[in-house]
């Protein structure tokens, strides 16, 4: 490999705050606009997709969202090939643009009973926009903090994955607030718009931050010496074993993610407590996950990241089903606290180290590309579709407790896939 040009030797290097901050800004409120989507989703199903039934109109609007999870790849794609030949940050600057479309639809979206089926639809445009920017987000963020922090990448690339659970907190602290202080007719008028109409400020000044941050050394490099490389089509011949890979890496945390997020709709529907028991229970897994993500990265810089993320994975594949059942066996908030406190900790303990490995699966001229497709893929199936799941499972066989099944299953995927990175990848420093 050739030296860099002149131009990146010379650039100034910004500091490790303001690339996480850039980086991240955006992850922040991708998933922040999914917790509230998920948080919300019983009365999102009321005004948007009404029903005689309403478990029908709830998995209209769960399957909505799944649905939208499904272009995930198609974005990762597209913004993961851009992010890999023009660049990190002009990659990052639209993704956050369309995120921001996406979640001023819905603010603005009339009711079903106002317009009919533009409802429903306008819904499933804006879950749909929102899909194809988030899917180009993981790869081209979490690849420009561990090329400019390559020392720290574990630490650097544990803040994706903090950020969530930052934007996480906001969202069920809001959902507490708001679901404690408002009325059922004040929720379904107005209420449950509030916390979109929120995430809509974060746009402009996370489009700001990128635009200003500069490109990261490793690409530039990289760049210099393949300018018109085809990162898709590399990724395509040479590396799917690392994307399928990266999938099963992404199977347990994702899928343990979106339960989480599922728990005041399961709080409401299946144990009868009040939604704001739901919102406090995510509320206190959000704080886990909080202090501990970024711990869990910053120790796998030293001991490495899969040392951390084996014994994880199997402690959830242990504990979520007698969890699930001591929450069905005795509901209340207490036990949802303390549920919800112990899977944030576990997830910290996976979710940190998770992106400096995937990262280091792929070299720079593919990183964007192969990060965002495995990342994607993985999300939209063990992601996207877990709400929906864990309501079918529970529709279908009539316990409470199945959904802790699904999360099992994927434990033990995650698990495979970790035990052959360990045994046959050679990981790219």
């Amino acid at each position: 490999m050739s030296d860099a040009p002149e131009s990146v030797q010379r650039t100034r290097q910004p500091s490790a705050a303001r690339i996480i901050t850039a980086a991240c800004v955006g992850n922040a409120l991708e998933w922040y606009d999914i917790a509230v989507y998920s948080y919300f989703a019983v009365y999102v199903a009321k005004v948007f997709f009404p029903s005689e039934d309403p478990t029908t109109g709830l998995l209209l609007a769960l399957g909505t969202f799944a649905v939208s999870f499904l272009i995930r790849p198609i974005g990762a794609i597209v913004l993961g090939s851009y992010a890999d030949r023009a660049g990190r940050k002009p990659a990052l600057a639209l993704s956050i643009a369309l995120m921001v479309l996406g979640t001023l639809i819905i603010v603005v979206m009339p009711s079903y009973e106002a317009v009919g089926l533009l409802a429903p639809i306008g819904i499933l445009v804006a879950r749909l926009v929102q899909g194809f920017s988030a899917g180009g987000e993981f790869g081209s963020a979490t690849a420009l903090m561990v090329e400019h922090l390559p020392g720290r990448r574990g630490y650097a690339a544990s803040w994706q994955f903090t950020s969530q659970s930052a934007s996480t907190l906001l969202a069920a602290t809001l959902g507490t607030v708001l679901t404690s202080a408002l009325s059922e007719d004040q929720l379904l008028s107005w209420g449950f718009r509030v916390p979109f109409a929120v995430g809509l400020l974060v746009g402009p000044v996370g489009w700001y931050i990128r635009r200003h941050v500069p490109e990261a050394p490793e690409f530039a490099r990289a760049d210099a010496v393949a300018p018109d490389h085809r990162p898709g089509l590399v990724l395509l011949r040479e590396q799917k074993v690392r994307v399928l890979l990266t999938i099963g890496v992404l199977a347990a945390t994702t899928c343990l993610n979106y339960l989480i997020t599922y728990m005041p709709t399961f709080a409401i529907k299946n144990l009868g407590l009040p939604a704001s028991t739901g919102f406090a229970g995510v509320l206190v897994g959000g704080i886990a996950l909080l202090i501990a993500t970024p711990l869990a990265g910053h120790f796998s810089d030293r001991v490495g990241q899969i040392r951390i993320m084996v014994p994880a994975a199997v402690l959830i594949l242990v504990l979520i089903y007698p969890l699930f059942a001591l929450l069905v066996a005795v509901p209340g908030l207490t036990v949802m606290l303390g549920m919800l406190a112990v899977l944030g900790v576990l997830k910290a303990a996976y979710f940190g180290p998770m992106g400096a490995l995937i990262a280091a699966l792929f070299p720079a001229e593919t990183r964007a590309t192969g990060m965002a497709v495995g990342y994607n893929i993985g999300v939209a199936v063990f992601g996207g579709f877990t709400p929906l799941i864990a309501a079918w499972l529970i529709a279908t066989t009539g316990s409470p407790l199945a959904p802790s099944f699904w999360v099992m299953v994927t434990a033990v995927l995650s698990l495979a896939a970790l035990a052959v990175i360990r045994r046959r990848v050679v990981l790219h420093s």
